[in-house]
């Protein structure tokens, strides 16, 4: 099958395969067993991306743990969102790496971030797991840092429907019509992955804890394509699991290329060629293949990022209008930007 994006892919993938062949004929069978586990037709072994050295222009704004970063493409803007006694709570820099503002505001520890940017609005909603006043909640922010909205009974946790409760809510991912995805459960008593429409109802929720088809060990970080899949990293299950966004069905997983250590984040490239995976137990950033319209199929690593020991990626977004990734480094206490070769 000829994929998205990559043209002569398809023909590539035939004359690797066929020279394959040919040199198995010399092999005796245990080498040939040995030559084609080592053969992947989606390996790419130069580097897709390169460390933008220069962002940030002044890395010493970063004063806490840097745990999360959002990237809004419509206005060249990057929201760093740390914790720490007596630090700004989120950080605002340019596309080019410029310290711009900072606020802090109703914020306990925030735990992640994702920017919504419409040509007449623009929202940063964060999710927040700390266990004071503030905490066990999904807020929503102007760019100036505003509180606009607060999703969750603030300071209290709980797994109720009505009103709606969190208990340590990881991720939160909106699409531009206004629905929203929530991964809830960073080690709390929730395991689940919700929906809301655009008035904050519950569309569909899936999810508990377990390690079975649509359970969740820590729920991590959630993303949607653009044909309709969901998909949430199973972090403690070392796993992506795949719903569909209108029903919640469970369209299928990934855990083979996840044994050394489970997804702590998921994002889509530009063109949603890729997938780009966060690993933090092994300081890891690793690009996968992402399937076209069908089955979700295996998964096949494409490339990695290997990261210098105790950095600790923990989340990431990718710019959709350049395709940088940036990466919120909770060992290193920073964030890295990082430009596509091509």
């Amino acid at each position: 099958m000829k994929r998205r994006g990559r043209p002569g892919l398809a023909v590539a993938m035939g004359s690797a395969v066929a020279a394959l062949l040919v040199f198995s004929c010399a092999l005796s069978g245990s080498q040939v067993l040995r030559a084609i586990a080592y053969y992947s037709p989606w390996r790419i072994e130069q580097q897709l991306y390169k460390l933008d050295v220069g962002w940030p222009k002044r890395p010493e704004y970063f004063t806490g743990q840097t745990f999360c970063v959002a990237v809004d493409p419509l206005h060249d803007l990057v929201y760093v969102a740390q914790r720490g006694a007596n630090v700004p709570k989120v950080l605002v820099f340019s596309d080019e790496g410029y310290f711009l503002h900072a606020w802090n505001s109703t914020l306990e520890m925030p735990h992640g971030i994702f920017a919504v940017s419409t040509p007449t609005d623009t929202s940063i909603w964060i999710t927040d797991v700390g266990t004071g006043e503030y905490g066990h909640t999904v807020k929503q922010y102007s760019p100036s840092g505003k509180l606009i909205q607060v999703l969750g009974t603030q300071g209290k946790a709980g797994s109720g429907l009505n009103p709606l409760q969190f208990d340590q809510p990881a991720e939160i991912f909106v699409e531009q019509t206004g629905e929203i995805y929530i991964v809830d459960g960073d080690g709390g008593m929730n395991n689940r992955l919700f929906k809301l429409s655009t008035d904050f109802k519950e569309i569909w929720l899936r999810g508990e804890n377990g390690t079975g088809v649509g359970q969740f060990k820590i729920p991590h970080s959630v993303t949607v394509d653009s044909v309709g899949r969901v998909w949430v990293a199973d972090r403690g299950n070392k796993r992506i699991q795949v719903f569909d966004k209108v029903t919640g069905e469970w369209l299928g997983s990934w855990s083979s290329c996840f044994v050394e250590d489970g997804p702590s984040s998921v994002r889509l490239t530009t063109n949603e060629e890729y997938l780009i995976v966060a690993q933090l137990s092994i300081n890891r950033v690793t690009v996968l293949a992402a399937p076209p319209i069908g089955s979700i199929g295996e998964c096949h690593v494409v490339n990695t990022i290997q990261l210098a020991d105790e950095v600790k990626p923990h989340l990431v977004d990718v710019n959709v209008k350049t395709g940088a990734i940036y990466v919120a480094e909770i060992g290193a206490q920073q964030v890295q930007k990082y430009v596509p070769l091509n």
